[in-house]
């Protein structure tokens, strides 16, 4: 890395990182500086995304969201500018820099040099980037069963079905009912240590495989090892005490020549410090990817549990293509609990986007994408294909009754009044500068586009461009509304134009 980029880099972690509260009894770490080679991709592997957010930000989301008063650090690496936009500044949220990759107790040991160790006493949770479905549930359960253990490290398990051989996470290794001598063990269960993949298949079959715990000798065959399907998830919690002691004490003497997170368990046993483990409730939670179809699987997997969350609240056409975000998600259920129903039907390839307002008896048919400050009224239709969005300091309202038809593109700051149409083909758009006001009972039909103007009630509007134009209700002799038909401004660039 080049002096100048590391100097650029060094300030933009200043300024996006905020203040590391002390008072607060809990810190997550979060491991984001790989990037992700097997991924295949320029992105960072933190940085793909599970239902149109990148997995680093809802690890970090359901650590916020599962743990009262947390301080977080996210350690960067690689493509550290682009996952510090994507997380931005946040209330005690601090950003470190692992220049090199040597291990996730590397990564640790950079992240504690951001705290004050003679100020600090709490719990510190370590989690990997790319655990896209953690969420904030199994970070609430995680805590309370560390606590009431009273354990000085805890780890996060996962129980692996399938192919042993297919099984490339550490294998979690505890006490047996019986030593190598025979005698039966007061620790059966406990945890002696994690022993990664890759190190199981390095080991000669010929030989066991050794570990002393409580000085009793247990020993396991190379086969026994790989075919233990309870794995590390890669999710671990600490007293903050004990973790800053040991973490500096972790070698680098294995087939990779990194510093294991997981070799801090042996640590801990040695020192007589107490280590238990865990099981996730549920088994996708700790899913991590290393490849795009598993990231697909991961999708694929969040979409089912949207829809089992929303299945009974509103109408879904396809559970498999559509898209609701979060927050969208939560006030759905929020809304349900009022016990009014809701009557809202989603179409195939739905999109509804952070930010979006719902409201009773919507209807959005095929391929409709909505996104940003979009707030309906009641009793709105949007038809097919139909793209309704607007930038974050933008409001883009629909009153009641409103129906918006096939193929309209409807942009920036705009309001449509109650009981208005706009019929198919039809393009709105409004600035900042020059917000879009459509009265009430307006049709605007044909190819027609509207840009900052202000439509009084009652009009009918048919092919014609309206480009920062009042245009009032004019009531003719006959008492009835003046249409608007084929208006258009006066062409530029016609010198330009000839015959051929």
């Amino acid at each position: 890395m080049s002096q100048s980029r590391e100097k650029l880099l060094k300030k933009i972690i200043a300024e996006n990182s905020s203040d590391f509260e002390y008072k607060n009894p809990e810190t997550a770490i979060i491991l984001a500086a790989g990037h992700g080679k097997r991924i295949k991709s320029q992105t960072s592997k933190m940085l793909h995304k599970i239902l149109g957010k990148p997995t680093v930000e809802r690890v970090f989301e359901a650590c916020k969201n599962g743990l009262p008063k947390l301080n977080s650090i996210i350690v960067t690496g690689i493509k550290a500018e682009d996952v510090i936009k994507v997380i931005g500044k946040r209330k005690n949220n601090l950003f470190a820099f692992q220049k090199e990759q040597n291990g996730t107790g590397h990564a640790v040991q950079i992240a504690l040099k951001k705290i004050n160790k003679q100020k600090y006493d709490g719990i510190v949770y370590v989690l990997p980037g790319d655990m896209g479905l953690i969420n904030e549930q199994t970070m609430k359960m995680f805590r309370k069963e560390f606590i009431k253990s009273k354990a000085d490290m805890m780890v996060l398990t996962g129980m692996y079905e399938g192919n042993p051989m297919e099984n490339s996470y550490g294998r979690i290794i505890r006490v047996k009912d019986f030593d190598i001598n025979g005698n039966p063990s007061k620790d059966a269960g406990k945890v002696i240590e994690i022993i990664e993949f890759k190190d199981i298949l390095n080991l000669d079959e010929n030989i066991p495989y050794k570990r002393v715990f409580n000085g009793k000798t247990y020993a396991f065959t190379k086969d026994e090892l790989i075919k233990n399907n309870e794995f590390n998830s890669g999710v671990f919690a600490f007293k903050f005490n004990h973790l800053v002691k040991q973490i500096n004490r972790i070698k680098s003497d294995n087939v990779q020549g990194e510093i294991y997170i997981t070799d801090l368990i042996a640590l801990f046993n040695k020192n007589h410090l107490t280590v238990d483990a865990v099981s996730a409730k549920q088994k996708h939670v700790i899913m991590g990817f290393n490849n795009k179809s598993v990231l697909k699987e991961m999708e694929n997997i969040a979409r089912k549990s949207v829809y089992n969350q929303l299945k009974d609240i509103i109408e879904i056409a396809d559970p498999e293509d559509f898209f609701i975000a979060d927050d969208v998600e939560k006030e759905i259920i929020e809304q349900d609990k009022k016990g009014k129903p809701l009557d809202i039907k989603i179409g195939k390839g739905v999109y509804i986007g952070k930010g979006v307002k719902l409201n009773y008896c919507l209807e959005f048919r095929k391929n409709v994408y909505v996104n940003g400050n979009v707030v309906f009224g009641k009793n709105v239709i949007v038809g097919e294909n139909v793209h309704l969005s607007c930038f974050p300091n933008q409001k883009l309202e629909l009153k009641d009754n409103v129906e918006i038809l096939w193929g309209d593109i409807i942009k920036g700051n705009i309001i449509i009044g109650e009981n208005s149409r706009i019929e198919s083909s039809v393009n709105v758009t409004g600035s900042d500068d020059y917000p879009t006001k459509i009265g009430k009972n307006v049709i605007i039909k044909g190819t027609s586009y509207v840009f900052g103007s202000i439509i009084d009630d009652d009009l009918f509007i048919e092919h014609s461009v309206l480009i920062q134009k009042k245009v009032d209700k004019l009531i003719r002799k006959d008492g009835k509304v003046q249409e608007i038909k084929f208006f258009l401004p006066m062409p530029e660039g016609i010198d330009a134009i000839e015959e051929l």
